[in-house]
């Protein structure tokens, strides 16, 4: 998936009203992402995604720091342009939800099996994270 495809998709499932919005949720979630999973799994991910979206697993994919949940969606919204003037709640709820958009379309973009690997380094309450993903992947199933 090219860099254009993924920031629209991005902008369309979040219903985002620009791309602008959409990149600032991309690259919020995928960098704080990188803070938390090993580097190798980082580096792994950045090789199958377009350049434009590499750079933010490469910047910090050697900073590898463990928090739980909670704190991966505060610096989510720490990190998005888009939350930073809004009410703290609000700001949180919709950096997780951008989170997951992006993780959706991020397990489009990627080969089979490669999602599952980051998931696999994560503890059971960032299972939040990979909702929309899994929902995909197994249609029907609650």
């Amino acid at each position: 998936m090219d860099h254009d495809t993924f920031i629209g998709e991005v902008q369309n499932r979040a219903e985002l009203a620009s791309r602008g919005e959409a990149l600032s949720a991309t690259r919020a979630t995928l960098q704080t992402l990188a803070e938390r999973i090993e580097e190798g799994q980082a580096t792994n991910l950045a090789a199958q995604l377009p350049d434009e979206l590499a750079r933010y697993l490469e910047e910090d994919a050697d900073t590898t720091d463990s928090f739980d949940f909670q704190e991966f969606v505060s610096r989510v919204a720490e990190r998005d342009e888009n939350l930073a003037d809004g009410d703290e709640d609000d700001a949180r709820s919709a950096a997780a939800l951008h989170a997951r958009v992006v993780t959706d379309v991020l397990e489009e973009a990627i080969t089979e099996g490669q999602l599952e690997d980051v998931h696999s380094q994560l503890p059971d309450e960032y299972d939040e994270l990979f909702e929309l993903a899994e929902a995909e992947q197994h249609p029907g199933q609650s």
